[in-house]
């Protein structure tokens, strides 16, 4: 006859063992790093892929607007077409979103317009995160007099009314094309990356990794961009997909007040200023580059909220 006492000592083995094989069949695989896991929360998460389609439709539209309409935006015929109203039943026709005051169709110049608004958001974006991304890597790893400095640098521009120091800087320029708002968005914008990039260098470099690499001998080049730019990037990703959206709406913004784009580039803020003067007889005039203007800025920043719920890991 078996011992008891054996038997249930050889149970509990096979039930401690158990768990043991699982886990040694999962760590023969690799493991996810931050990005890894990122991705396989994106994946899960609706916001992201409604928000991904629609800034690929936008990018599409952006690069190829000929795909969508035929029609000039430039175009006005005054005769025929003066803030002729909508009509819905056309689809992807000249007359779909009627005409403006110059008998231009707006449906082509929300097409065409979404290229300049594309382009000063994703290159505003571009300049601040290098810029900003730079200053910032190099205040929070050396310290010093140098933080100091770049620190009371980005508090002056900081303290610059955003929308308010871009039209003084835009209103010195007599032509205003989309690489000089471009510039000047840029010249006020790269503090906010600047801050954060600063705040996860300085966490990132305190790390066990940073003193076994400089011990090993790195150099401090190896050091910042091998080791401590790719563990602190992940925050300034998250604010500069979130600003991206914000810097389309300032350059509708400035369109609106005239002193940003202006024709014969074809912008959404030029027509929503055009259109606000017929909104009470015409208000289709202004409610169809408002709306494209809206869904941009709403998939932007739809984007950066998935983006920074999948790489926070307090968020999940």
């Amino acid at each position: 006859m078996p011992d008891v006492t054996e038997t249930k000592t050889e149970a509990v083995a096979d039930a401690t063992t158990a768990p043991s094989a699982a886990e040694g069949q999962q760590s023969q695989g690799k493991p996810r790093s931050l990005w890894g896991d990122a991705w396989y929360d994106l994946r899960h998460r609706p916001m992201f892929w409604i928000s991904s389609i629609l800034l690929l439709l936008l990018l599409i539209i952006a690069t190829f607007p000929g795909l969508f309409t035929s029609v000039d935006p430039r175009d006005g015929d005054l005769t025929n077409h003066f803030l002729t109203k909508p009509e819905l039943g056309h689809f992807f026709q000249p007359d779909w979103f009627g005409y403006d005051g110059q008998g231009r169709s707006i449906y082509a110049r929300v097409i065409y317009g979404t290229r300049a608004s594309i382009m000063v958001g994703v290159g505003v974006t571009a300049a601040v995160t290098i810029v900003g991304g730079l200053l910032g890597m190099l205040a929070g790893y050396f310290g010093g007099w140098l933080d100091a400095v770049i620190s009371r640098i980005t508090d002056i521009f900081f303290g610059i009314p955003f929308l308010l120091g871009a039209m003084v800087v835009l209103n010195a320029f007599t032509e205003r094309k989309v690489y000089v708002v471009i510039l000047a968005l840029a010249f006020l914008g790269w503090t906010s990356i600047c801050r954060v990039m600063r705040s996860s260098v300085i966490t990132a470099k305190q790390a066990d990794y940073v003193t076994a690499a400089r011990a090993l001998g790195a150099g401090t080049s190896r050091i910042l961009f091998r080791h401590v730019l790719p563990n602190a990037i992940a925050p300034t990703i998250v604010v500069a997909t979130i600003a991206l959206g914000g810097y389309i709406s300032a350059e509708a913004t400035l369109s609106f007040l005239g002193l940003g784009l202006a024709d014969p580039t074809v912008s959404w803020g030029i027509d929503i200023s055009e259109g606000s003067q017929a909104i009470r007889d015409n208000p289709h005039a202004l409610l169809f580059p408002a709306g494209m203007l809206s869904i941009t800025v709403f998939a932007f920043i739809m984007l950066g909220d998935a983006v920074r719920d999948a790489l926070d890991p307090k968020l999940r």
